[in-house]
């Protein structure tokens, strides 16, 4: 059972000391993949992808990916290119995350037009279609928002394309086109989210002639680890709030065992160190729960 697990680094320019020593450091303890957000529009945020590719260099078995791309200001053909290279160079450890735009006010200071949602999707769509028709074994054609003229295909496989869809268009393109999907607003498999929104995926990839499996849903997962048992690991609203390690493990081999899960993306609460959360999420909740599960 190939279950991910991950975080969520911080990304802050004030942090790259951390941040680099942080990624090492669950490269060494098995961890699978790390992620960083893509805000070019914020001034004291490192680039996403700038920062993905230095972290790639840095470590030897650690996946890394933008969460999630910010597609509207990053060109599809371009952003092909880049995602041939950083799999080339990181002997394949590089995923696409991908998102078909949000916070359109941020995004437009940039320069970049606005998009009416139904185009966003459609250029979302396309978009994975041009990553695997640039890739190894593809075959690149012009499309709507993409008038490509005559491309080759790198020599290099298509990276996993996990995607943040959130309406019934975008999460009907995730079916035909994705590996996989990161519910939207930090949904888990209790919420009425994810109970809306996984059936269109699966309907969208039987229509193609996939299996709803070949989409698998990675988890952005905000919680504290704390040393001591809380007396509720939900609130009110059902939302996961945290907990012990134990409680942690039991919350997660549930989730993978019973609802499918097939990877998580740790996001540590404020209340305890950073550090010492990521060091109970590798070296005790994660070994725990692959035990479990195997």
């Amino acid at each position: 059972m190939n279950v991910r697990f991950g975080y969520g680094s911080p990304d802050s320019v004030r942090d790259v000391a951390d941040i680099v020593r942080f990624a090492q450091q669950a490269d060494r303890d098995g961890l699978d993949h790390l992620s960083l957000s893509d805000h070019p529009y914020v001034p004291n945020l490192l680039d996403g992808y700038a920062a993905i590719a230095f972290l790639l260099g840095r470590t030897e078995r650690l996946s890394a990916f933008v969460n999630v791309t910010n597609l509207p200001l990053r060109p599809a053909p371009v952003l092909a290119r880049t995602a041939t290279s950083l799999s080339a160079l990181s002997g394949g450890r590089f995923i696409l995350g991908l998102g078909a735009g949000g916070a359109w006010d941020r995004i437009t200071t940039m320069g970049v037009p606005e998009l009416r949602p139904a185009a966003a999707v459609e250029a979302f769509e396309e978009a994975m279609q041009l990553v695997h028709g640039l890739s190894d074994g593809g075959h690149p054609a012009p499309t709507k928002h993409y008038p490509i003229g005559e491309l080759r295909p790198a020599p290099v496989p298509a990276p996993l394309i996990w995607t943040g869809s959130n309406g019934p268009k975008s999460l009907a393109a995730t079916g035909r086109q994705a590996d996989g999907w990161i519910p939207g607003r930090a949904a888990d498999w209790l919420s009425d989210r994810y109970r809306r929104s996984r059936p269109l995926i699966d309907e969208a990839a039987l229509a193609v002639g996939r299996k709803p499996s070949d989409v698998a849903t990675i988890y952005n997962f905000p919680g504290t680890i704390t040393a001591a048992p809380l007396r509720s690991t939900r609130d009110e609203d059902g939302r996961w709030i945290g907990g012990s390690p134990a409680q942690w493990i039991e919350e997660l081999t549930d989730a993978v065992l019973n609802h499918n899960a097939a990877g998580f993306t740790l996001f540590p609460g404020r209340s305890e160190p950073y550090d010492v959360q990521l060091a109970r999420w590798s070296q005790e909740i994660v070994p725990a729960v692959r035990a479990a599960i195997s």
